[in-house]
């Protein structure tokens, strides 16, 4: 991809890239919607599902190998780098709001709606008219003499998997701080050891996340049919989840890169920016374990 430099800014040259992207994301998302009806019909999934998936992992490797290239070539200048930093930031924020909606919602339904429900404040009547007899305790269970919906027998508790899942992403966040100053200061050893245990300890968190869902829905009959405590659960923690998937995609990106030499002290913003995203990402899993599991 040839690239134009004129004074402080970086033109790059038309690029198949987003032409690609779109007709990526159009064809998984019809293809999703397909094999959701399909599936609730009894059929299969769609054939155009994983083409839209091989597409945008083709997606993916071509367009971010070009930036790779451009930057390996030196084609990028500060002003480039402040873009990146600040196209950066505000991809954070966009995903701190979309887990703050979520939070949001879990608030409602505990704080607002549930007292509703229960009859509380002045909604005597709505309560009676809309369950009666209901009890307004979270997490809403099933109930065997009113039973609205299938719901689990029990709450998932905090110890156990949770808890070992917390100090996976607080040590990781240890981790990956211990290979960004091992790179500033051109020590590419311990940035490779402690990258790689990083994408390690990602890794972990998800194998047990699916030991959790396996025995949530095996074991204690919570399944995303269960209500809202149900729904709220999984919309966090799974959403959550292909949050750490992408994020350890990304760190085992950057391991590949640094065992092949990429990166200096001083020019390494890549690495900054998972950095960043891997730690808003155990940010948002610490108020998950306080809101979700804990309370």
């Amino acid at each position: 991809m040839s690239t134009t430099n004129h004074g402080d800014y970086f033109i790059p040259e038309p690029s198949k890239w987003p032409l690609v992207g779109t007709i990526a994301l159009t064809t998984t998302v019809i293809g999703a919607v397909n094999t959701i009806h399909s599936m609730n019909e009894g059929g299969s999934m769609s054939i155009l599902l994983p083409i839209g998936l091989l597409l945008i992992a083709y997606l993916f490797f071509g367009w971010f190998g070009a930036v790779i290239d451009e930057s390996m070539g030196g084609k990028y200048n500060q002003q480039v780098d402040r873009s990146f930093r600040i196209g950066m930031l505000w991809f954070i924020f966009s995903e701190v709001m979309f887990f703050a909606a979520f939070f949001g919602a879990l608030f409602y339904a505990r704080v607002f709606a549930l007292s509703w429900l229960g009859g509380g404040g002045n909604n005597e009547m709505t309560g009676e008219l809309l369950w009666p007899g209901f009890e307004a305790v979270w997490p809403i269970l099933t109930n065997p003499d009113n039973a609205v919906f299938t719901g689990p027998e029990k709450a998932m508790g905090a110890m156990g998997l949770p808890a070992i899942n917390t100090a996976i992403l607080l040590l990781s966040s240890v981790t990956v701080t211990i290979a960004h100053h091992g790179l500033r200061q051109n020590h590419r050893k311990p940035l490779i050891i402690w990258l790689a245990i990083t994408v390690a300890l990602g890794a972990v968190f998800l194998t047990l996340q699916v030991v959790e869902y396996v025995h949530a829905y095996r074991d204690m009959g919570l399944t995303m049919d269960s209500g809202i405590y149900g729904s709220t659960f999984f919309l966090l923690t799974g959403f959550h989840g292909a949050h750490v998937t992408l994020g350890t995609t990304m760190l085992l990106v950057m391991l590949i890169r640094a065992i092949k030499g990429h990166f200096t002290a001083d020019n390494h913003f890549a690495f900054e920016a998972v950095a960043w995203y891997w730690h808003f990402v155990d940010v948002v899993w610490l108020g998950l374990f306080i809101f979700v599991y804990w309370l």
